[in-house]
């Protein structure tokens, strides 16, 4: 493990980002320092600008899988590197459009609820549509997250790391309760 890796891997668990944000930093400046084949701190703007031009136009990356990269590469060079450059000129950002979510209609979800064969891939799902949660806080969750008196679900360490309180259905106690 070089140098430069343990420091950004420190400077990362200083700040307490996930795992998750961590692994994708590392794996993030690790594929842009073998596409040039150097140490990222041996490389600079136009090398990065090279890199952008190359994720969007050779790999046909979506905006937002390059916003990952920039992220990386923003926290590499301005915090482990210590760097003052003008991080917006340099490193920019690619506007993601805004496009509407789909939305389904009541139909559509108890169709596709009903096609879910798995008792217990169902419930999670269920928990996941009729709660709003991300299917990380829905598998985490344990019978202790549900407060039958106010109908609310705790969900402990979400995105962000954050608690939080959702609201919980009749119908949704229900599937849970059966669950487990």
């Amino acid at each position: 493990m070089t140098s430069l890796r343990l420091r950004m891997m420190e400077d990362m668990q200083v700040r307490n980002l996930s795992r998750h944000t961590q692994d994708s930093y590392l794996l993030q400046v690790s594929q842009f320092a073998r596409h040039f084949a150097k140490s990222p701190a041996l490389l600079g703007p136009e090398d990065i600008r090279a890199y952008q031009v190359y994720l969007t136009n050779e790999k046909k990356l979506a905006p937002r899988s390059v916003h990952v990269t920039v992220a990386a590469l923003r926290f590499l060079y301005r915090v482990t590197l210590g760097l003052d450059w003008d991080f917006d000129q340099i490193i920019p950002c690619p506007k993601a459009p805004k496009t509407l979510a789909v939305t389904l209609s009541p139909e559509e979800v108890l169709h596709f609820l009903g096609c879910i064969e798995s008792f217990k891939h169902h419930a999670i799902l269920t928990t996941c549509y009729a709660a709003g949660l991300r299917i990380s806080e829905a598998t985490r969750l344990k019978p202790e997250a549900i407060d039958r008196q106010r109908m609310v679900l705790r969900v402990e360490q979400g995105k962000g790391q954050k608690d939080r309180y959702v609201m919980l259905s009749a119908r949704l106690l229900e599937v849970l309760t059966n669950y487990w």
